[in-house]
């Protein structure tokens, strides 16, 4: 847990008004008091301006992951409006925090399978099925994984040496000889195959 935000770099910019050690040092010791677990305060900014009669006070905090939490309030004592400020600051974060634990409690065993809910047919039911029909119980199909590849130019012998020699289980390719873009895949047998558009 952090407890204390005391390697934080806190900038207090006052305007219309000449900055007050006693001001300075409440407000970096209010933003140094915030208490939390995540995210992580990477930097902290406090703008205090004096407009007439009354005296706003804006704090942006910068958090690791790209996260930016900022807030204002406006009263008649500039004490005040940072301690509403850090109020609201502290409700934002303990809020987005219960968002994304509710997020990762509910995507918790998610990531690798995809969980379907389990359904039970009469085989007469299945047998009545037509295609329109069975195209509407089927799920969407979910890309899973993505990876991108450099398209080599080769021959053929060239291509099933490069995949005996690798892991993976196709390599695609530009065909030198025939000018066309192929995929080689290795099939059950031990044997290749080439699928070609």
């Amino acid at each position: 847990m952090q407890s204390a935000n005391a390697n934080t770099q806190i900038t207090v910019t006052v305007r219309h008004e000449d900055v007050t050690e006693s001001l300075r040092n409440y407000a970096t010791k209010k933003i140094q008091g915030l208490h939390l677990d995540y995210p992580k305060i990477i930097e902290a900014k406090a703008i205090l301006d004096v407009l007439k009669n009354r005296h706003h006070a804006e704090i942006i905090l910068f958090c690791a992951n790209h996260i930016v939490i900022d807030a204002s309030s406006d009263s008649k004592d500039m004490y005040t409006s940072i301690d509403e400020t850090i109020a609201k600051i502290a409700r934002r974060m303990r809020k987005y925090k219960t968002r994304l634990l509710k997020k990762q409690r509910a995507n918790r065993g998610k990531d690798t399978i995809r969980h379907l809910d389990e359904k039970v047919y009469a085989s007469d039911f299945l047998d009545n099925l037509n295609d329109e029909e069975e195209a509407t119980h089927d799920p969407d199909p979910m890309i899973i994984h993505r990876e991108s590849y450099r398209l080599r130019t080769m021959v053929k012998e060239d291509a099933i040496m490069a995949l005996e020699l690798s892991d993976k289980p196709f390599i695609v390719y530009n065909n030198e000889r025939r000018k066309v873009t192929q995929i080689l895949y290795r099939r059950n047998d031990g044997d290749y195959a080439i699928i070609e558009p």
